[in-house]
Parts: structure tokens; C-alpha cells; sequence
């Protein structure tokens, strides 16, 4: 593993020259504004055929500056995903709609193991709602909607996934919260995992929740007023309703989308959780699909503890 400054401490030097980051940042943006010549039924992530390797290697220069100077990013772990076959990752996020620790581990996968080596990444439907443009440019860098029947057709591919069950709650909890994981109660990865035999790999990170602080969730009390009659801004049920810090907005009030705060991060791939009983019958059994939930939760919670430890004891 690389060195890197000391997690906690803000980039100072950075080591790309900034024409080359001037550089990076427009291909990215040309590779955006590409998006818009292709049909509206295309990019809306409903198909697995709309990921390009070509795009993505567009968007590694990009991402190498942001993995290496911005977020200056340290991981382990990566030996416990083998080199060929599918993989099933389930990650806890953070930072809001940037969700950097996210960005980085799929750079990471395509450093490590190419841009053509099939990975499709689960992502919140309202965001091609909201966001149409950022929406139609994850899917060619191999997003598609969070419904359990696309993660079903990408196992079916063959290839691996990155599901983040907690979405959108996971990913704005309070930074009070910051060392919970999060997945919520979707159980259908794990129906996923045992009626494919697979095991499941999970993905933690320390740091992320730095670049973007959560103060609280308006949601509960917003809801109520919804339910009086108070139509949702665009018609989207935006499920959680943050109050943070961070920029560009200073103070920033809903899941609006922001520049995550350069700070360091630390990613980490665990060991593989492996089930008793796989199958059609075993993800049918409630009981035991929300125990192997269970094992999930508690297992990822331990390797996290023990990740925000390690961070602990360097200061």
C-alpha cells in the first residue's frame, strides 16, 4: 500500500499539476455533456448495456486526481475479492449525494481490475430524477437503479454488484451516527446472495462522513405536513430531509448535492460472510433471511469498529 499522509489532516501539497486537474475535470465534463446526444430511453439505468468501458477510462484521470490528491485515500483489503468470477460487495456510505467513499471504491475496482471487468453499481431511482444528467452519466460508468430485478440481471450476466442497502438514509445519517452502519431493513440482497450461492463482501470506509456534516433529519416532521396536504418539492418523497454543513452551501437544508470537504479517507474490503444454507428454499425461509440480515449488520458493525479504532489510536 502506498503511503499517505496521516489520516485526519487536509491535503497541503498536491501532487498533480493543475493543468492536468484543469484537464481531468473537463474530459469528465465533455464526457457529461456527451450524455445528451443519446435518446431519452437511453442511459435511465434500466439497462446493463448502457455501461462503457470507454467512458470510464475517459473518467479515470479524474478520478486518480480526486483518489490521490483530494481525498488522499488509503485501502486494504482488496486481496479478499478474487481475481475473476462475481462478487456481491455491501457497502455502508457516507457524504451525502457525493457519497465519495463510493466513487473511490469503484475507482479502486477499475484500477485494480480494469475498466472491462463487469461491475454494476445499484444507485437511488431519484436520481435520474432529479439529476438527470449526473444519472445518464453513472450509467455508463455502470450504474443502474436500485431494483432488485437489474441486480438480478447483472448476477445473471455474470458479473458483480455493489448494492448500498441503506440508500439515501445511509447516506445522510446524522454524523452522530457516523460510526453506525446503516442498511436499513431491505432484505432483498440477501435473497439475492443465497439464491445465487454467493457470499457476501463488505465495504467499509472512515472519513467520509467528514467531508459533509449531518446535523439532523427534518424528514419525520416534514412528513407530517405532507400528509396534511403539502406536495413534495417535484413530486419526489425525498425520504430523508438533512440539515448540514458543507459546501457549497455553507448551511445546507435537504439532499441537495454537494462538493464534499477534501478529507482524508480510509476504505476497506473485508472477509467474505458466508451463509450456513444457500438456494431458492433458504431465501424463501423469513426466519432465516432476516438472520443472515442480521449477521450481515453485525459483522460489518465489528469490522467498522474496529476500522474507526485503528484511526483512533494514531492520535
Amino acid at each position: 500500500m502506498d503511503a499517505r499522509p496521516t489520516p485526519g489532516k487536509l491535503p497541503r501539497d498536491w501532487a498533480t499539476p493543475w493543468p492536468q486537474v484543469v484537464a481531468a475535470i473537463g474530459d469528465c465534463w465533455q464526457a457529461h455533456k456527451r450524455t445528451e446526444l443519446h435518446p431519452p430511453d437511453r442511459l435511465t439505468g434500466w439497462s446493463l448495456d448502457d455501461r462503457d468501458p470507454a467512458v470510464i477510462r475517459q473518467m479515470l484521470p479524474c478520478c486518480r486526481w480526486l483518489y490521490h490528491d483530494y481525498f488522499q485515500v488509503r485501502t486494504d483489503g482488496w486481496e479478499h475479492i478474487p481475481d475473476d468470477g462475481q462478487v456481491m460487495l455491501i457497502g455502508s456510505h457516507n457524504g451525502g449525494m457525493a457519497a465519495p467513499d463510493t466513487s473511490m471504491m469503484t475507482y479502486d475496482w477499475w484500477q485494480r481490475f480494469g475498466p472491462d471487468r463487469l461491475i454494476y453499481g445499484l444507485m437511488d431511482q431519484r436520481v435520474w430524477q432529479a439529476m438527470p444528467g449526473v444519472g445518464r452519466l453513472a450509467a455508463q460508468a455502470g450504474a443502474v437503479r436500485a431494483h432488485p430485478k437489474m441486480a438480478l440481471a447483472a448476477l445473471d450476466r455474470g458479473a458483480s454488484v455493489l448494492i448500498y442497502p441503506g440508500g439515501v438514509r445511509d447516506v445522510f445519517r446524522p454524523h452522530s451516527l457516523r460510526h453506525q452502519v446503516c442498511l436499513g431493513e431491505n432484505q432483498a440482497f440477501i435473497k439475492l446472495a443465497l439464491q445465487k450461492s454467493l457470499p457476501i463482501i463488505p465495504t467499509i470506509s472512515y472519513g467520509a462522513h467528514s467531508t459533509l456534516l449531518v446535523l439532523a433529519d427534518l424528514y419525520p416532521w416534514l412528513k407530517q405536513l405532507n400528509d396534511r396536504g403539502m406536495p413534495w418539492l417535484w413530486g419526489i418523497d425525498p425520504t430523508v430531509f438533512p440539515i448540514y454543513l458543507g459546501l457549497p452551501w455553507g448551511l445546507g437544508i435537504g439532499p441537495l448535492p454537494n462538493i464534499p470537504w477534501p478529507m482524508p479517507m480510509h476504505t476497506r474490503v473485508c472477509p467474505p460472510i458466508k451463509f450456513d444454507r444457500y438456494g431458492m428454499e433458504a431465501a424463501r425461509d423469513r426466519a432465516y433471511v432476516q438472520a443472515c440480515h442480521q449477521q450481515v449488520k453485525e459483522t460489518m458493525q465489528g469490522e467498522l469498529d474496529r476500522l474507526v479504532a485503528e484511526q483512533n489510536d494514531k492520535f
